[in-house]
């Protein structure tokens, strides 16, 4: 059996949960270790590092190696910094892989994030330069028991209430425990006394009555919804609403999405930067900005014992011929998946490891619609619906609510497989066709208030090829060769990182990568 299959299976069996703690046991995984700002003590006397890449895990490296006296020069493919922290908004003009290009219609204000789009609570390194960096934040809204649940083999493909179907799969399940503690079948597990604590429990978890079943009563509607509500004055009762069959539950398999929310990734607090994910990387922009040179295209990347010679040309094609940036030691954040396509003369075993990685593709539809009806009509704010389509879900937006005019939700957003691939295969505009067709059926005001759209797949993006780096065996891949100072170069971002495909692995990758080069300096 291989890792990724036992790994899967705890997932499905056990929840999203259980599969984190899984991973990080086997090494796949680890909460930030972050502890506060990096300290570089010691002169470097003055020596030069060149930066590659002028995202997060590059303008970490900027910042923290000037202020401890480094000569720093950052090159970047693009036109601005971030990286994949990347935010598009009305005018904003976007070219893919096969010269697909795509200009924003967005109304101004409203914008989607490519990329990264939240901040969990327990990524302390990202979440502290937003406060050195002064970069305000708000809450991103994870989980909505309003949202819905939909799979098309379920309930006629009607969605479902997220919350009725967590409250009936709960009572259902405490149910079933209640009566195989009542009949005696774990005495061999529970003593005496925690059985009454345990009926206790389920009866609490659950909304069972007094003879421990889940029935229908206004009890199990203060956690479900009513079918009708309370209300005030004049025929003002509410109404109780009925169960959904237990089988009926249980065969939809809706019970898959409810995992994901318990995962420690996803905790709630969640947050994200007011105005967009490009906010961190702006904040970062405005420190180390002065050291970017932009639109510029790494073609050669050469070392030796005295230093590291960088060849690069100018990426918008307006010419100006070669160009060559110097420096004693260069820390290299390209993402494998390009730097695999650039001349260098990096260390076999180093080599070895960029040629071999693959990385994630994902795509993600922002799609702009005329007004809120999922707040106007289906009461529905911020949160996620998920679904079995290929677009995999729905998030609503976390700010604006009640607000008029037109608003943008992310219409689609995949994470590997099939799926993604298919999306691949399109053309922006049929992306967005299958989006707004799958989004209809759980959403029928999709065609009549749609306004705008714009489309990203992941391997289509030219300054990344990919949406993150992917490890399926660390120690056969060669994770400890990949971080190693090779010579005068060391390598770092998101890829490196036990906290693959977040803000956080980048940033913690980085850091570690300098603390190690500095130490070099230092000591020799």
């Amino acid at each position: 059996m291989t890792r990724r299959r036992l790994l899967g299976m705890i997932g499905t069996a056990a929840g999203s949960s259980a599969m984190y703690y899984a991973m990080t046991a086997m090494g796949h995984a680890a909460p930030s270790n972050y502890t506060g700002p990096i300290k570089l003590d010691g002169d470097p006397k003055g020596a030069k590092v060149l930066v590659l890449g002028a995202g997060l895990a590059g303008m970490t490296a900027a910042l923290e190696l000037r202020a401890a006296g480094y000569t720093v020069e950052v090159l970047e493919y693009r036109e601005k910094a971030g990286g994949r922290c990347w935010t598009l908004r009305s005018g904003d003009e976007y070219t893919e892989l096969g010269g697909a290009k795509q200009t924003v219609g967005f109304s101004d204000g409203n914008y989607i994030n490519p990329g990264p789009w939240r901040l969990p609570h327990h990524h302390y390194a990202v979440m502290d330069y937003c406060r050195r960096l002064n970069v305000p934040i708000e809450p991103f809204i994870q989980t909505n028991y309003n949202a819905y649940v939909h799979r098309g083999d379920a309930f006629d493909g009607k969605p479902q209430r997220m919350g009725e179907i967590l409250t009936d799969y709960r009572g259902h399940v405490s149910e079933l425990l209640a009566k195989a503690v009542d009949q005696g079948k774990l005495d061999q597990e529970v003593t005496a006394d925690d059985k009454e604590l345990l009926l206790e429990s389920l009866r609490r978890f659950g909304v069972l009555d007094d003879q421990n079943a889940y029935v229908k009563s206004l009890d199990t509607s203060g956690y479900r919804g009513y079918d009708k509500q309370p209300g005030g004055g004049v025929d003002a009762a509410p109404v109780a609403s009925d169960l959904n069959d237990p089988q009926q539950v249980i065969q939809s398999q809706l019970w898959r999405y409810f995992s994901t929310h318990e995962s420690l990734d996803h905790w709630a607090p969640m947050f994200q930067p007011v105005g967009g994910m490009d906010g961190i990387a702006k904040g970062f922009e405005r420190e180390v900005g002065d050291l970017i040179t932009y639109n510029a295209k790494v073609t050669s990347l050469k070392q030796d014992d005295s230093g590291v010679t960088v060849t690069w040309e100018d990426a918008t094609g307006a010419g100006g011929g070669t160009n060559t940036s110097t420096a004693d030691y260069c820390v290299c954040t390209i993402p494998f998946s390009v730097l695999g396509q650039i001349d260098h003369n990096l260390s076999p075993g180093l080599s070895g490891v960029i040629s071999s990685m693959f990385y994630n593709g994902s795509t993600k539809v922002g799609l702009e619609f005329k007004r809120r009806f999922w707040e106007q009509d289906e009461q529905i704010y911020g949160g996620i619906t998920y679904t079995d389509q290929a677009i995999s879900q729905i998030s609503y937006p976390s700010t604006g609510y009640q607000s008029d005019g037109p608003a943008v939700l992310l219409g689609a957003y995949t994470w590997r497989g099939t799926d993604t691939f298919k999306f691949n295969a399109m053309q922006p505009a049929e992306r967005i066709k299958w989006a707004l067709r799958m989004g209809e059926k759980i959403h029928p005001q999709y065609r009549d208030e749609f306004k705008a759209g714009v489309a990203v797949s992941w391997h289509k993006v030219p300054w990344v090829l990919g949406c993150s780096g992917v490890w399926e065996d660390r120690e056969a891949q060669g994770y400890e060769e990949a971080i190693k100072i090779d010579n005068r170069v060391v390598c770092a971002g998101e890829h490196l990182s036990y906290i693959p495909a977040w803000q956080e692995g980048a940033i913690l990758s980085s850091l570690d990568a300098i603390s190690r080069l500095h130490d070099k300096v230092i000591n020799g």
